[in-house]
């Protein structure tokens, strides 16, 4: 009896199991429905979402919870289908079926059209809304202040349009709320007081009006406040002095008037004030700043400030930005001295009415605008000559002085003595006595002069140029460019001799010496990643936690400048596919830092194996579908550098350990010192027609390798080291991968897929539908190590070719022999032709004997390093002796850079 009671209790419980069980696999796949559904309305790429596969573990870019339940998605930088691209729209309606969604990002991902207001009644559970630059228009919904669980809010770059809705002050929960770069109007709602956990408030470049709330001045907890770029209209609320946590604020372009008010001495954090391009006026009150404060940016140009600037906005101690030109301050400046050590970026006082000799107190700073005030006497010796415009001065023995009616008016007014130039008895004014001084002979000697200069452009330098455009011009069309995408990025070349060209306060944070000290524990030797070209690479740890790597620059090395070009390349492109910069430390003369986002898996050449977890099974190769992932992203990132920058940025650095991932193994492009813009590699054609001498190093002239072929040659190898596992293919002036590709690439063929087998990774584990693709990426690396640079495919059609591998070896082996023929000549200039139209491979190419010179998974005699590791190694080896002749290396894989300027002038 007891064993019958025990079993009908064991069935009951197996059948509640059970339909828990099916009630669990109902819910997840009525969510895996929602999905597919999401996928067709969003035009998304299988790749992405493929159908097969369980969306909790193999999708990009979805979070679930314990029970299978879709809690999160990020379809950031995400790119359409062909078909999605047509007609895109913010069609996510069947989110409505998520409501346990915490987390949605489409930041960057094109969205067109309003928010739907059901947004603000099904996700009562969101934490996280991110639809930054999404194209987004129309009104903020109102049911927004449903949402009280959201903790940030990212509505930047966007159409937005109408009032900020008063509902924000329902959310409580709110940290970060931005709504920069929209086309919002009105005042800001008064309910903002509530919002006691905001730590960002960012509502610039919109077209808000009324007086700044007081209430913002409740919010204890704000550190960054951004109200740049609209048209308030009132004082500088007193309250804002309440901020004691502030880090920044930017009150700048706005029509905000009276004086500072005093309460603003209380924000002891801050490192940014701007309150430039306002109608401000008054004297700054003197005890603004202390000496212990952290300000690094102090912006106050374009107002009406009168008085004498505090001696102490001199003598800040991490100051490094200062700019206070178009006011009407006055005042000599301070004769005193500062710590060599704490150099500032750059000082702007121009447009006021300083008077005096100038004083040791500039020595601290890099780059000085005095220009339009009334300084007199000499321009110190250190005084940096190069990068100091003192126009408009009463100074001695420079150009461009205001006249001496003028200086000795200000002068005389003031009850000063003016020196006259350095004339003790001379009232006629300089630029008089210098006009009057030109002989009979001088002009006819200038005259003679301008004349031969003119005779050598007109006849020699003109010709010369139009050769050039026409020749240009020609070449252009044989890489068929005319289907070449307007560029959509304002990138230039980065200035030589260190010219800075960018606001430092605008690009990433200005970390002190000391702050990097304490991360890298004083840059201790246990902290070296490695020593790279351009400087050595740390990893460190911020006060907060956040792990990051530091790169240390020695100036006094060669390509020191190297840093500068870098800084400019993120002030003016961004992409997600470049390694993330966080900010920089360039107080110290001699040695400048860098710092970047810490990638989690680190480079591609140390990611492609790795000791495995379990000891004694040897190393762990990637997968193929992580391999594939790898190459489409620094495919991505290096088509926006070529095609979506103007001029198109070459890279130039183009390897394995170039290529960084992160914890989800996402590319992210760094090493980029050396990029270059492409624009520039003409001079060595004018070199050379002029017969001029010219440096046969291609990496140090920057012309020989500047150009996007460069790039795709390099790329070729990087695909190549990722089929065949062989470790440093894509390392430059590498002898031994240059003996192992020629051997390979007679493998690689457009006629036979299984003689790929003989050289990829033996550790890869694939079966059929994979094999293609691995044979398609051989194919595209092959194609991109074309000999001649002009008939290597372009970035974008790679590309496409990565995101669609079988298409490349399907339609090219069942289109027949015509294929290229009918594909290139094709309206759309496919990326097909671009993939086949260069192939010269016949199946001649390979011979039994041939296949010696490889042995399974690519290995052979070269001293190449290969993996041990573990996975299937099923390839059939063949060891015979080759007896047929081999080509020379220069014929199958030349190398760009080592041809000198001479050689790769031929093929630019």
């Amino acid at each position: 009896m007891v064993d019958q009671r025990r079993a009908a209790l064991g069935c009951v419980l197996c059948l509640v199991l059970f339909e828990c069980v099916l009630g669990q696999t109902q819910t997840r796949f009525s969510e895996r429905l929602t999905l597919l559904n999401l996928r067709s309305t969003l035009g998304l790429r299988g790749t992405d979402w493929p159908i097969k596969g369980d969306p909790c573990v193999v999708w990009r870019g979805i979070q679930c919870d314990n029970n299978g339940s879709i809690i999160g998605i990020n379809i950031s930088g995400f790119r359409r289908t062909r078909i999605g691209k047509q007609n895109p729209q913010f069609a996510v309606e069947p989110l409505r079926n998520l409501t346990r969604l915490s987390y949605f990002n489409a930041s960057g991902f094109s969205l067109p059209g309003s928010i739907p207001d059901w947004f603000g009644v099904v996700f009562l559970k969101l934490q996280v809304l991110d639809l930054s630059s999404c194209s987004v228009s129309g009104v903020v919904p109102f049911t927004f202040g449903n949402l009280t669980s959201l903790r940030t809010l990212n509505l930047s770059q966007n159409t937005l349009t109408g009032l900020v809705p008063s509902s924000f002050g329902e959310l409580l929960n709110l940290s970060e709320l931005d709504l920069s770069k929209n086309s919002l109007t009105g005042a800001l709602p008064s309910s903002f007081s509530s919002l006691k956990n905001l730590t960002t408030l960012d509502v610039s470049t919109n077209y808000l009006t009324g007086p700044i709330p007081q209430g913002v001045g409740t919010l204890s907890k704000l550190l960054h406040l951004n109200f740049s770029s609209n048209s308030f209209s009132s004082p500088i609320p007193p309250e804002l002095g309440d901020l004691v946590n502030l880090v920044d604020l930017d009150l700048s372009i706005n029509s905000l008037s009276g004086s500072v008010p005093q309460e603003l001495k209380k924000l002891k954090n801050l490192q940014l004030i701007s309150l430039g391009d306002n109608l401000l006026s008054g004297v700054l009150p003197a005890d603004l700043f202390t000496a212990e404060s952290q300000l690094q940016t102090l912006v106050l140009r374009e107002n009406e400030f009168s008085g004498t600037l505090p001696d102490l906005c001199w003598s800040l101690p991490k100051l490094r930005f200062l700019d206070i030109s178009k006011n009407n301050f006055t005042g000599m400046l301070p004769n005193s001295t500062s710590d060599s050590n704490q150099l500032a970026a750059l000082v702007d006082i121009s447009s006021n009415t300083f008077y005096g000799e100038l004083t040791p107190i500039l020595n601290r700073f890099k780059k000085i605008d005095l220009s339009g005030n009334y300084f007199q006497g000499k321009v110190p010796d250190y005084v940096p000559r190069g990068n100091v415009s003192v126009t408009s001065n009463c100074l001695e023995n420079e150009k461009k002085q205001k006249p001496l009616v003028i200086c000795a008016a200000f002068y005389t007014s003031r009850g000063l003595v003016f020196d006259d130039f350095g004339r003790p008895n001379s009232t006629q004014p300089t630029s008089q006595k210098a006009s009057s001084g030109l002989s009979r002979k001088t002009v006819v000697i200038l005259a003679s002069v301008a004349g031969g200069i003119g005779f050598i452009l007109v006849f020699i330098l003109l010709p010369i140029i139009v050769a050039l455009c026409i020749r240009r011009r020609r070449r252009r069309g044989q890489r068929g460019n005319s289907d070449r995408p307007k560029p959509v990025t304002e990138a230039s070349q980065p200035p030589k001799g260190g010219a800075q060209t960018f606001d430092l306060s605008r690009l990433g944070n200005a970390f002190s010496y000391e702050q990097l000290l304490l991360a890298t524990e004083e840059f201790n030797d246990a902290n070296l990643i490695k020593h790279g070209h351009s400087g050595n690479l740390f990893r460190g740890f911020l006060d907060n936690g956040t792990p990051i790597v530091i790169k240390k620059i020695d100036t006094r090395e060669s390509k020191s400048e190297g840093y500068i070009s870098e800084l400019e390349l993120f002030s003016k492109a961004g992409h997600q596919r470049l390694v993330p910069f966080l900010g920089h430390c360039l107080e110290n003369e001699s040695q400048k830092v860098l710092v970047y986002k810490f990638m989690r898996n680190g480079d591609l050449a140390s990611a492609l194996f790795r000791k495995s977890e379990n000891e004694g099974d040897g190393l762990k190769s990637l997968d193929w579908i992580t391999r594939l992932k790898i190459a489409l992203g620094a495919a991505e990132g290096l088509s926006y550098l070529h095609h979506e920058c103007s001029p198109p940025l070459v890279h130039r650095d183009v390897q394995a350990s170039s290529i960084l991932l992160d914890d989800k193994f996402e590319v992210r492009l760094g090493s980029l010192s050396e990029v270059y813009a492409q624009g520039d590699a003409y001079q060595s054609r004018i070199s050379r027609l002029l017969r001029l001498p010219q440096s046969t190093e291609a990496s140090s002239s920057g012309a020989a390798n500047a150009t996007c072929s460069y790039d795709v040659y390099c790329f070729g190898k990087v695909l190549l080291e990722l089929v065949t596992g062989k470790l440093g293919i894509s390392a430059p002036d590498n002898a031994q991968a240059k003996a192992y590709m020629e051997e390979a690439l007679p493998y690689i063929s457009t006629n036979e897929k299984e003689l790929v087998t003989k050289i990829i990774d033996p550790s890869l584990m694939v079966d059929e539908d994979l094999l293609e693709e691995v044979w398609a990426m051989a194919i595209i690396a092959k194609s991109c190590l074309n000999p001649k640079p002009t008939r290597r495919p372009l970035m974008r059609h790679i590309v496409n070719a990565l995101e669609n591998p079988l298409k490349v070896v399907r339609e090219d082996t069942n289109s027949g022999s015509g294929s290229s023929r009918i594909r290139t000549n094709s309206s759309r200039g496919s990326w097909n032709a671009a993939i086949f139209g260069s192939w010269r491979q016949s199946a001649s190419d390979v011979t039994a004997g041939q296949a010696g010179g490889i042995t399974s998974g690519g290995g052979g005699g070269n001293g190449l390093r290969n993996s041990g590791s573990q996975g299937s190694s099923g390839r059939n080896n063949n060891n015979g002796n080759s007896s047929s002749r081999r080509r020379q290396s220069s014929e199958i894989v030349p190398e760009p850079a080592g041809a000198g300027v001479y050689g790769v002038e031929e093929h630019l």
